[in-house]
């Protein structure tokens, strides 16, 4: 009773988990949303998602949900909001929706359903969306593949599966059963790609390596300025310091601090790395 009062207001249907917008048919024992194909071969630049909103020649870029999830929850929140940017761009990822294995499994599957009901929805609206396919033990085999299309082009993620025996082997064999019941041509691959899964592979080189990069690259140029300091201490220091010589006392208290911040930059390169 007090849901109906809650859902509907004159006769019309209020925002509650995006049933007023649009109702998919069903697939499987929880009614996920049925995702199309796509053929097409991806063409341009992957970007996260936090990254669409500056991006330039949008359609040369695709969009893809490998961040974490709290950086996507508005799109499910308020998902007509996003649709006029998301348009612009050469094609979405489908959200990729965590379904951990210690997360309960009214989650997972409410992950999964949301994943979907974006993607169809997003579909819907003209967008080219590549289905994001994700899982979590086997047991998860019985409803992550519901909605989800034989062949054409998907996406997976490697990422934080890699890290002990266990969740390796969980990946793996998630990825198998994946390749057996969907058949797809492609798999957009963003992560390290393990051996085993390297077919048919479009190698998505994850945001943060760049990141890491760029960070070790200001490392070493601090390292750099340290050490040419510990070198030639005159010449680090401002001009208006240079006007005069410095005193052989200056000199021995300038030099221990060059070489202590010189060791430091080294050391954050070191542990870093």
């Amino acid at each position: 009773m007090y849901l109906a009062a809650f859902l509907f207001a004159g006769g019309f249907m209020i925002n509650f988990e995006n049933l007023d917008k649009f109702t998919f048919p069903g697939v499987g024992k929880y009614d996920i949303p049925q995702i199309e194909p796509v053929k097409a071969y991806p063409q341009g630049e992957f970007i996260p998602v936090n990254y669409h909103y500056t991006a330039k020649d949008t359609k040369s870029k695709i969009v893809h949900f490998f961040v974490d999830d709290y950086q996507f929850i508005r799109y499910w929140n308020t998902p007509d909001k996003y649709i006029p940017k998301l348009s612009q761009f050469a094609a979405v990822c489908a959200p990729d929706c965590s379904t951990y294995t210690d997360m309960p499994l009214a989650m997972q599957i409410y992950n999964h359903y949301r994943k979907h009901w974006l993607a169809a929805y997003w579909q819907l609206h003209g967008m080219t969306v590549y289905p994001t396919i994700s899982w979590s033990d086997e047991s998860s085999y019985d409803w992550c593949f519901d909605g989800e299309p034989v062949g054409g082009v998907v996406a997976v993620s490697s990422v934080g599966t890699q890290a002990n025996a266990e969740s390796k082997r969980l990946f793996l064999r998630g990825y198998e059963e994946m390749m057996k019941r969907l058949s797809p041509e492609w798999v957009i691959f963003y992560g390290r790609v393990p051996e085993e899964c390297d077919w048919n592979v479009i190698r998505v080189k994850p945001h943060y390596d760049d990141i890491v990069k760029r960070r070790k690259a200001k490392w070493a140029d601090a390292a750099a300025l340290a050490a040419a300091a510990a070198e030639n201490p005159e010449e680090s220091l401002p001009e208006a310091a240079k006007t005069e010589p410095l005193s052989e006392e200056s000199r021995g208290k300038l030099n221990p601090i060059c070489a202590n911040l010189e060791g430091i930059a080294l050391h954050t390169i070191t542990t870093k790395s």
